[in-house]
């Protein structure tokens, strides 16, 4: 096996690879969307960053990923993100051929002092995700899906549920302050200072997305945050929707809440036509972890891992 550079050249034999990879995905998460075009690698031809793997002059794996960017995950470390589409292997020695893949790779990315490496895989595909575990790698993301789908659950009486209007955003300004706190808490750690917050709520207030809330007696007890794209290729389809943000206040939870809500936003994009609902979440903050996966089918898994910085040495 030889490792070289990834360039304009194998875009093509990539793209075949990464479709494929799709499809085995797909074959374990039927709900997955069909698409017949997967985001151009072209982009990953220029920057550098990429490897190829050759088995004689057979094109069996590659590894590209985007541009670094600076205080990865508000860190002050220079980190690297290659998405679902950005890599791929054949099934035969799958595992090795991402362990030399990455060897390579990984020189080149310490070379230019990037030491947060993340590296988004399909959930199912254990070979690939075995590879990195093994190379110092943890989980940290999950997107995951369901049809857009009632189900049963028990009701919760004296609750009513409906959808702000994009006026009323700032009556769940409390609720979001509340979630960053508890995503700044173990064992997360996701801490966000007072100013880092007030401009993450700006943004949040801005966007153009869609909040489902429950209410008792007027006041507001939970939220769900649906927008029309997430965090990867698979959002973008037109009949998909995603949910970016949810909430219930601790003294509501237990009671069927959160459950009611995620069927009463299901009910209504269902009516708008939307069949398919994603959700991305942080697999290291055990609420989210332990609500969504009872209701959605993860189909990622982002691992991470942070070079330690006495690997940067003249």
């Amino acid at each position: 096996m030889i490792i070289v550079d990834f360039e304009k050249n194998h875009v093509e034999s990539a793209k075949l690879i990464a479709d494929a990879n799709y499809n085995e995905e797909r074959e374990q998460v039927p709900i997955l969307p069909c698409i017949d075009v997967l985001p151009d690698l072209e982009y990953f031809a220029s920057n550098g960053l990429g490897v190829a793997a050759y088995d004689d002059d057979r094109f069996i794996g590659f590894l590209c990923c985007y541009e670094p960017w600076d205080n990865a995950f508000n860190s002050s470390a220079k980190g690297i993100f290659s998405p679902i589409h950005a890599h791929g292997a054949i099934k035969e020695n799958r595992r090795l051929i991402y362990q030399k893949m990455y060897q390579v790779a990984a020189e080149k990315w310490v070379k230019s002092n990037v030491t947060y490496h993340a590296i988004g895989h399909y959930a199912h595909e254990s070979e690939s995700i075995n590879a990195f575990f093994t190379y110092g790698f943890g989980l940290r993301c999950i997107d995951a899906i369901r049809p857009m789908v009632e189900f049963e659950c028990q009701p919760c009486d004296g609750i009513y549920f409906e959808e702000l209007d994009k006026t009323d955003v700032i009556r769940i300004r409390k609720m979001r302050q509340m979630l960053a706190e508890h995503l700044g808490n173990s064992p997360c750690f996701m801490y966000s200072s007072a100013e880092e917050f007030e401009g993450w709520l700006a943004r949040a207030e801005e966007r153009n997305s869609r909040l489902f809330v429950a209410i008792d007696n007027e006041k507001l007890i939970a939220f769900i945050e649906v927008t029309g794209d997430g965090e990867n290729f698979v959002t973008e389809v037109n009949n998909m929707c995603n949910i970016c943000g949810a909430f219930c206040l601790p003294e509501y939870r237990g009671r069927n809440i959160n459950q009611n809500l995620l069927n009463y936003a299901i009910m209504k994009l269902k009516g708008e036509g939307y069949k398919i609902l994603g959700v991305d979440f942080e697999s290291f903050n055990p609420t989210a972890y332990g609500s969504w996966l009872k209701y959605f089918t993860a189909y990622t898994n982002s691992v991470v891992r942070r070079i330690d910085e006495c690997a940067l040495h003249d």
